[in-house]
């Protein structure tokens, strides 16, 4: 394979804006899996530190399931052969992010029931003590604290996120890895994997920024 882009600065630039739209698919799916995991990631630890035993069983499955099998083979499933089991179909697109979703949301939920049993039970008993409902004990004293604890292993997996959206491309979603591929093979060259390689870097190096700067906000809670 040799150079045909870095020698040739219009090329270069075509093939980044060809990119550049994939990039666009890339981070709606990072988005949204985040929108709908993280909260779906917190229902799930909920149940799952349930004390009855059939919400808090069948999550447990759900999560060694989703934690146990690859992603790339959820995604699989849901695209093609989920159809074959009932009525529900997806497009390419909504499979994937259901996938993405059910999948984080299981990784979230372990981490998130991780940082709320590591706050003591004190802090339950002083809220109550004090007149606050459990409710408001959680969102006002427990949850800052959990938040706080969790963030080094939520950011973990967010930049992991951002490289499994390259999964994405096993059912033909159009994005980043998806166009880069292509290029390859059309033009005989590893440059788009390189410039591929780079976006993702830029990513990653944006998603640290934003912990860090979350960490400081979240300072005050030692």
């Amino acid at each position: 394979m040799g150079i045909k882009y870095l020698n040739n600065p219009e090329k270069l630039w075509n093939l980044i804006a060809i990119l550049g739209n994939g990039v666009g698919v890339t981070v709606q799916i990072f988005l949204l899996t985040l929108i709908l995991s993280i909260p779906l990631g917190m229902l799930v630890a909920t149940g799952r530190m349930s004390r009855r035993g059939w919400v808090s069983g069948p999550i447990s499955v759900y999560i060694y399931i989703m934690r146990g099998t690859p992603l790339m083979l959820q995604i699989l499933f849901i695209y093609f052969l989920l159809p074959t089991t009932g009525p529900i179909s997806f497009d390419r697109f909504s499979a994937a992010i259901l996938a993405f979703t059910i999948n984080y949301a299981a990784y979230f939920a372990e981490i998130f029931r991780g940082g709320i049993q590591s706050i003591p039970p004190g802090q339950w008993e002083a809220g109550q003590v004090l007149g606050m409902k459990k409710a408001q004990v959680f969102f006002r004293v427990v949850l800052p604290q959990v938040c706080k604890r969790v963030l080094l292993p939520v950011t973990n997996e967010v930049i992991t996120l951002v490289k499994d959206t390259a999964l994405a491309s096993t059912i033909a979603v159009t994005e980043l890895m998806s166009l880069a591929k292509k290029h390859v093979s059309s033009s005989t060259s590893i440059e788009p994997y390189l410039i591929a390689m780079l976006i993702y870097l830029l990513m990653n190096g944006i998603t640290e920024q934003v912990s860090r700067w979350l960490e400081k906000k979240l300072s005050y809670y030692q």
